[in-house]
């Protein structure tokens, strides 16, 4: 007996996407220190690995992906 198929993964998978996307900056993120503006960006030529950065980034590409995607969807 399968308890965990793959459709109930796709939902939770889907539904953890949805809760990066809807995160407000301004009233959440920016609270605990996530906002972009916390974000400061490295000197020329180095590279900021940190792992606060990485999240931050992948927030941000998170909702400008699902942003494309609903206009692609309304406009066609």
């Amino acid at each position: 007996m399968v308890l965990f198929g793959l459709g109930k993964l796709f939902y939770v998978i889907l539904l953890l996407i949805n809760a990066v996307a809807v995160l407000s900056e301004e009233r959440f993120l920016g609270r605990i220190g996530f906002g972009k503006s916390a974000n400061e960006a490295p000197a020329f030529g180095q590279e900021e690995s940190t792992a606060k950065s990485k999240v931050i980034k992948l927030i941000g590409a998170v909702q400008t992906l699902l942003r494309i995607i609903i206009y692609e969807l309304i406009l066609g």
